[in-house]
């Protein structure tokens, strides 16, 4: 796969201005930790607080699933990244650390806040939206390949929407009082 990311980042390389740059380095702070850290404690004290445990555990797995799963990649995979980025990187390329958590932090947000829907559907393709302009930023900064940020979104969409299926069975099997359920089933805020 490396000839189709080589040239994906000279594709990057060669549409580089001074607008693009600007808005691929607004998406790498909203990835970074001064932001999702505090994004991801906030939802999940907002959750407790509100006494929705169901979607709290949602929220929370999603989140620790995720940043393991990068950690054993990064680790196994051990990628190297594209030369001469435009923003500070440290560690290992594959999967893009900022893809998974853009990912699974917007996809998880919807899902624990809205109810499952056609209404839910336009904030589900903002989430998608938001998800390929990070990983999208990603690759113009030359943090990392095209294959590092595909893999980093889907694996961070996977683990919210697989561990929100999981744990809405079990919830609703072994946890959930049929008052719980019927309010659950009515609004997820």
């Amino acid at each position: 796969l490396q000839p189709l990311d080589d040239w994906f980042r000279d594709l990057m390389v060669s549409i580089e201005n001074g607008l693009l740059t600007f808005l691929a380095q607004v998406f790498n702070f909203a990835g970074s930790v001064w932001i999702t850290v505090p994004l991801r404690v906030g939802v999940a004290g907002l959750l407790w607080a509100r006494k929705r445990w169901e979607w709290l555990t949602v929220w929370v797995a999603s989140i620790v699933i995720s940043e393991v799963s990068v950690t054993i990649f990064k680790a196994l995979y051990d990628r190297p990244r594209p030369l001469d980025p435009l923003v500070s990187t440290t560690g290992s390329a594959f999967p893009s650390g900022h893809a998974v958590a853009g990912a699974v932090t917007v996809v998880a947000f919807v899902i624990v806040f809205l109810p499952a829907g056609p209404h839910r559907r336009i904030w589900e393709l903002v989430a998608v939206g938001f998800a390929f302009f990070m990983a999208l930023s990603r690759t113009y900064l030359r943090a990392h390949w095209l294959t590092d940020v595909i893999a980093g979104t889907l694996l961070g969409a996977a683990a919210a929407v697989g561990v929100a299926a999981l744990v809405h069975l079990w919830w609703l099997r072994n946890r959930a009082s049929p008052e719980e359920v019927a309010a659950d089933a009515g609004n997820a805020s």
